[in-house]
């Protein structure tokens, strides 16, 4: 029986990252087989190790599975020297300091293409390269609300940020899909490339069709305004539990939900709800009206009948519920691993499957941890 080739598995990359952006886009690349070396401070690290007092928190392991760690301190010239030894031998090198941070570092685009004139260097900013926010710190909340997207679900009369990391991830996977094409372009060309993108553009271009929306039809996107235009909805069902549905345009998801909820006769006639359009402009009376019907019954009940119906649903979960979900169960979502120090560790596997074939989740470093086998490859 063959091994297991993963399509990366002759990349290397060096990665001097932190928190979020270019930490998820070289774990995406770890994942489909590339080595990965995160160098990281001596000073404690990457801070996400300690965003829960220990150095090894559910942050960090979010981000970092899959990658060896290496302690270089990045200011000194032993530093500097060691990584540029790195280098030498990467395919892709993935850092996010604020603009000036590596010409400071000593590490300019010249010397790193004399380090090696074939590296692919990624480069993440919060704001761009120059312009009169690019010094600015940036983190994913100041992305989400410098792009509109945090306008999308703010309650003015009573705000707060809600729900999960966006600006950061999108970011993370733009950075992913920009790298990959600067590994096709360099074997086209045998030249090094440069990616560079910023959170800002990045949240910008997640959210495409709220400035569609808002440059062809001058029509100002609230937090309603995408689920009204896609028909989406949840409920809460007389036993507490909350269903989802999302209509989209055909439809037959329309008449088929009225079927399944047995209101043709009645909502179906109703002439407020006649046409998409009517149900888009007339869309939390839709959605309250509804709402009163979905009251009436428990959440195994609509379930039944949505699915009987052919109704795009799913059940509202809980995180804990998500991992006990059969179908995630099914797809091998979630895989164990064992850190021979940290213990069991449980990661989410890359969605993708290439050639049927995906990897296994290995647990993320300790600080440092792969210190002395790096530096042996090195001499």
């Amino acid at each position: 029986m063959s091994s297991i080739v993963l399509p990366l598995s002759d990349i290397k990359v060096v990665e001097i990252g932190t928190m979020v952006t270019a930490p998820l886009a070289a774990m995406l690349l770890a994942q489909l087989g590339a080595e990965v070396i995160k160098v990281e401070n001596p000073e404690g690290g990457d801070p996400f190790r300690r965003s829960t007092g220990d150095a090894y928190s559910p942050n960090f392991i979010a981000y970092n599975q899959n990658k060896a760690s290496v302690q270089l301190d990045l200011a000194s010239s032993e530093g500097r020297t060691a990584l540029f030894e790195l280098l030498k031998t990467a395919d892709i090198l993935v850092e996010n300091f604020r603009p000036g941070v590596m010409d400071r570092l000593g590490l300019t685009v010249d010397a790193l293409k004399t380090a090696n004139p074939a590296l692919i260097h990624c480069s993440i900013t919060g704001f761009g390269t120059d312009g009169p926010y690019a010094t600015r710190p940036a983190y994913d909340t100041v992305g989400i609300a410098l792009s509109g997207i945090l306008h999308m679900y703010l309650d003015r009369e009573q705000p707060q940020v809600y729900g999960p990391t966006l600006a950061d991830n999108a970011t993370g996977l733009y950075a992913f899909g920009g790298i990959l094409a600067a590994l096709h372009a360099r074997q086209r060309t045998g030249e090094g490339q440069r990616v560079e993108l910023n959170m800002l553009e990045s949240a910008i271009a997640f959210v495409p069709d709220a400035f569609a929306y808002s440059t062809q039809l001058n029509m100002q996107f609230g937090p309603i305004s995408r689920v009204a235009t896609s028909q989406s909805f949840a409920w809460t069902c007389a036993d507490g539990q909350a269903v989802a549905v999302h209509l989209s345009v055909p439809e037959k998801f329309w008449w088929a939900l009225l079927d399944a909820m047995d209101v043709r006769d009645s909502i179906g006639a109703d002439p407020r709800f006649q046409t998409p359009l009517d149900r888009i402009r007339n869309y939390e009376m839709l959605a309250l009206t509804l709402g009163t019907v979905i009251a009436t019954q428990p959440r195994s009940y609509w379930e039944d009948a949505f699915a009987s119906h052919d109704i795009p649903f799913a059940p509202v979960h809980s995180i804990p519920e998500v991992i006990e979900d059969p179908q995630v169960r099914h797809l091998g979502t979630f895989a164990e691993a064992v850190h021979a120090t940290e213990g069991r560790v449980v990661g989410i596997r890359n969605p993708l499957r290439i050639n049927g074939i995906r990897p296994e989740v290995s647990a993320p470093p300790v600080l440092g941890e792969h210190a002395a086998t790096i530096r042996k490859g090195s001499d």
